[in-house]
C-alpha cells in the first residue's frame, strides 16, 4: 500500500470511528482489508478506498471499520471491576434502590456484557428488581456475535461452573461442543450499535455504572475528551466509571474523582 493511500484510509477511519491509526499500522491495515478486497474482487487498495467512499448505504464503511477494529476480550477480564460492581449493587439495593442501569460501552463479542449480566443477576436477583445492561459497539460483526451468545468451552472456562449451569445451555457450533447464553441471562441485556467518537448519544440515562474499558487507548485526546464528557453527562451523581487497567483519565478535563486506578466516581 502506498503511503498516500494509507493516509487516506487513516483519515477516513479517524473521521468515521475516532480510531487513530499510527504510522506503524500500515501493515496491519493492509492485511485486515485484504480479505474484504478479495471478496469484492478488487486488486488495488485505491479501488477499495473508492468503493468505501462511494457506497451510499454505508455498509462498506461498516465492513472497513469491522476489519480495522481490534476485539480482544474474555469473561471476567480484569475481575476486580466485577467484584466492585457486585459490592456497589448490593449496597445500593440495601438502601432501597429498585432500578439499576449499567452501560458496557465496548461490548466486543459479548464476554464483558454477559459477565456484567451474571454479576447483576447474582447480586440483584432475576425479576426481584428492575435491572438492565446496555451493551454497545461500533462493529456490527461483533454485535452479531453478542446476539448469538455462543462460546467455546475454552472461551467460557473463566465462568464458575455453577454459573455456567445456571446461565448457559450446552449446544454445538460447527460440530464442536459449545455453550449458549440462556433466556434468563439474555433478558437483562440490550445490544445496540454505537460510535463512541460521535457524541451526543441517543441514550437518556442516567446510568449507575459505565464500563468503558480498553477502548480509549485507540483514541486521541480530543476524542477521549468528548467521550468522557458524554459519559459524565449520562451517569447519575455518585455513579461509577470503570476504564481499562492500562487506561486513565490523566490529561482529560472531567468531573470525575479517582477512587483507585481505573475506577472513577461522578
Amino acid at each position: 500500500m502506498e503511503q498516500r493511500t494509507f493516509e487516506r484510509f487513516r483519515q477516513l477511519v479517524y473521521a468515521k470511528s475516532g480510531i487513530a491509526l499510527g504510522d506503524q499500522k500500515e501493515t496491519l491495515v493492509s492485511a485486515r482489508i485484504a480479505k474484504r478486497m478479495r471478496t469484492l474482487k478488487l486488486d488495488r487498495y485505491e479501488a477499495y478506498y473508492d468503493a468505501v467512499v462511494r457506497d451510499g448505504s454505508g455498509e462498506e464503511l461498516t465492513e472497513l471499520i469491522d476489519s480495522i477494529s481490534t476485539n480482544v476480550t474474555s469473561f471476567y477480564r480484569e475481575p476486580e471491576h466485577f467484584d466492585l460492581l457486585a459490592g456497589l449493587l448490593k449496597k445500593w439495593k440495601a438502601t432501597g434502590q429498585a432500578r439499576f442501569r449499567i452501560w458496557c460501552a465496548a461490548a466486543s463479542t459479548g464476554e464483558e456484557p454477559f459477565t456484567i449480566g451474571i454479576t447483576a443477576a447474582e447480586t440483584l436477583g432475576v425479576g426481584a428488581v428492575d435491572w438492565k445492561a446496555l451493551a454497545t459497539d461500533i462493529s456490527s460483526r461483533v454485535l452479531q456475535r453478542c446476539k448469538e451468545g455462543v462460546y467455546t468451552p475454552q472461551q467460557i472456562s473463566a465462568v464458575d461452573p455453577v454459573y455456567r449451569r445456571k446461565y448457559f445451555e450446552k449446544t454445538t457450533r460447527n460440530g464442536s461442543p459449545a455453550f449458549a447464553v440462556n433466556a434468563t441471562l439474555r433478558a437483562g441485556l440490550v445490544f445496540r450499535r454505537l460510535n463512541l467518537s460521535t457524541p451526543p448519544f441517543p441514550m437518556q440515562g442516567p446510568f449507575d455504572v459505565v464500563f468503558c474499558r480498553n477502548v480509549m487507548i485507540y483514541f486521541d485526546n480530543p476524542t477521549r475528551q468528548r467521550l468522557v464528557a458524554e459519559i459524565h453527562r449520562l451517569l447519575r451523581p455518585g455513579g461509577y466509571l470503570m476504564v481499562g487497567h492500562a487506561e486513565s483519565l490523566t490529561g482529560v478535563t472531567n468531573g470525575f474523582k479517582g477512587i483507585r486506578p481505573s475506577v472513577y466516581v461522578k
